[in-house]
């Protein structure tokens, strides 16, 4: 069993973080849900269905009254919280849509053809209130502006507030973000951060992980870091056909053994980028083990 919540730390002021008991090798040290405010507050990202993160948010909020209940992306890490939470503050869940919103026409296509995530997906979550792109939500002395950023997931959002993004698992300090297929969309993703960092954004506040105080230099490692990893797949595909299974044990081969699925599902990102950009041309069969070339 997890520990009890850690007590909420102030990052700046009237912006509180809590730290859901949900520690994992996907999660580092756990989800943050972000307190925004300070007469009339704003929760994002609720986190995991725990109950004692529950008491702990409530505990935050303090008989406050809550604007909104932003959720990032429906992940259950993010999104499985926002129901017993909204019932409990009375407060409507905002969100850009349900788990299938935002996906690429390639998305759909691989969704319809029964590829599923391989990750925690919420599939029931459904918003009260959509938060378009470029829509914002105010309370009492604070204002977000919603991003939707598709790329790790196609729903997902970035925050500003203040010179401040709220990434979600766009953007992160302790790891590059998991981009699995059809939820996550690599040709997006790549799209959403060179949209963020057009933004020059002071400080990232993201789903896991400490705040990124270097936030235009994280996100230029992080598009550094896909077309690195691009290059790599590239270069073994120079060799000859191989099916994702066999590029992810040539790349990753210094990967533990857990985390060598998600590490699939990136190569496999990478892949139908590739595929759709006419880079490499797939075999007939499923994406998950058809071999793949160089065009």
């Amino acid at each position: 069993m997890t520990e009890d919540p850690t007590p909420p730390l102030q990052l700046e002021p009237g912006l509180l973080r809590l730290l859901a008991p949900n520690p994992s090798p996907m999660t580092e040290a756990g989800t943050n849900s972000y307190l925004l405010g300070h007469d009339q507050v704003c929760i994002i990202d609720p986190g995991p269905d725990d109950p004692r993160h529950l008491r702990a948010l409530l505990a935050a909020i303090d008989g406050r009254p809550v604007r909104g209940i932003v959720v990032t992306h429906a992940h259950r890490d993010h999104s499985a919280l926002a129901r017993a939470l909204a019932a409990a503050t009375r407060a409507p869940v905002l969100a850009f849509g349900d788990a299938t919103s935002g996906r690429s026409p390639a998305m759909q296509r691989l969704a319809g053809a029964g590829i599923g995530g391989g990750e925690g997906v919420d599939a029931g979550f459904a918003p009260d209130i959509q938060l378009r792109d470029g829509e914002s939500l105010h309370g009492t002395g604070w204002s977000l502006r919603a991003f939707h950023t598709p790329g790790h997931f196609g729903n997902h959002l970035c925050l500003e507030w203040n010179g401040a993004l709220f990434t979600g698992d766009l953007v992160m300090g302790w790891a590059s973000s998991l981009v699995s297929p059809p939820d996550g969309d690599l040709t997006r993703f790549m799209r959403s951060c060179a949209r963020m960092r057009n933004l020059a954004p002071r400080i990232l506040y993201p789903g896991h992980g400490a705040p990124v105080v270097d936030a235009v230099d994280r996100i230029d490692w992080l598009i550094a870091h896909r077309r690195g990893r691009e290059a790599q797949i590239l270069a073994a595909l120079s060799d000859g056909p191989a099916s994702p299974d066999a590029l992810t044990a040539r790349i990753y081969a210094d990967t533990p053994a857990a985390l060598r699925p998600a590490a699939m599902r990136n190569i496999l990102a990478h892949l139908i980028d590739l595929a759709e950009r006419n880079v490499v041309t797939a075999e007939s069969g499923s994406p998950m083990t058809s071999r793949y070339g160089l065009t």
